[in-house]
């Protein structure tokens, strides 16, 4: 029995090198009125800083944030958080539809900059030197929404 757990662990393993590998951004989704939920963003985040590149743009994401009276972890908890391991923050409503297009454009505008930021650091054009070379990423007419991360990091 122990083998086979053993086994399985070696084979998950080899998957999540193989996963993460090319990740550049991740949305680390907690519900707000579970706090398991976001204990278990540390282990991922935990995950995500050993199996993948150094400048991945990393998002803790607080969703429900409507269910405010059944509230288990609060804004200023996941704030604190978000400063204490340099990532955005934000919460958001998947019913109210509250911040959830806002918190994908933020996540790849600052995918775009880490990406013309090394482009540039290896003297190469930053759109051709990207993975998305050739591909057109449709943002919105939206206001530009990297003041999001205000002095700090966090935005609600």
């Amino acid at each position: 029995m122990e083998e086979m757990s053993k086994d399985s662990n070696l084979r998950y393993r080899a998957i999540i090198n193989a996963y993460y590998r090319r990740a550049v951004g991740a949305l680390l989704v907690y519900d707000v009125t579970r706090h398991i939920t976001f204990e278990n963003v540390e282990m991922w985040l935990k995950e995500l800083h050993d199996h993948t590149d150094a400048n991945i743009v990393i998002m803790p994401l607080g969703n429900k944030a409507d269910l405010r009276h059944l509230m288990a972890i609060s804004t200023e908890e996941g704030k604190a958080f978000a400063e204490r391991e340099s990532t955005y923050f934000m919460e958001t409503s998947g019913v109210e539809s509250t911040n959830v297009e806002n918190a994908f454009t933020e996540v790849l505008t600052q995918i775009y900059r880490v990406l013309s930021r090394k482009a540039l650091d290896v003297g190469e054009d930053p759109v051709a030197a990207s993975s998305l070379k050739g591909q057109t990423i449709n943002m919105g007419g939206k206001d530009d929404v990297s003041a999001v991360k205000k002095v700090g990091c966090c935005s609600v």
